[in-house]
């Protein structure tokens, strides 16, 4: 098998939001996978879907792989650091907010669709 790798590095989302969307579309086709994130209604689908458009894109154009032949092996989500901001409380305090962030892969591999 020849593959594509394409990874997105602190996208600002929680692990496991991410990883709800990314067990959806595990082991399918790209079409299928397009199709899949374009209907979901999570916020977390809009970076995937810009992330397996790139790597297809990335596919086609340094490989001249099809787009028809291309099948997601492997998709994964990973903790990336978390961003703390603090907020002014009651009585002079202050509160932190933890933005977390995570890191997203995407293999592609080129296989022959059987019909």
């Amino acid at each position: 098998f020849e593959r594509v790798f394409k990874a997105q590095k602190r996208i600002p989302m929680s692990v496991f939001k991410a990883q709800r969307v990314l067990d959806e579309i595990r082991w399918r086709y790209y079409e299928e996978t397009v199709m899949i994130l374009n209907l979901m209604p999570y916020r977390a689908s809009y970076p995937i879907l810009k992330l397996v458009y790139s790597a297809a894109a990335n596919a086609t154009h340094y490989r001249d792989f099809d787009k028809a032949n291309l099948f997601i092996t492997k998709a994964e989500v990973s903790r990336s650091t978390i961003m703390k901001k603090f907020r002014p409380r009651a009585r002079g305090r202050s509160f932190p907010i933890k933005k977390s962030m995570c890191h997203i892969t995407i293999v592609l591999n080129i296989v022959k669709k059987s019909k």
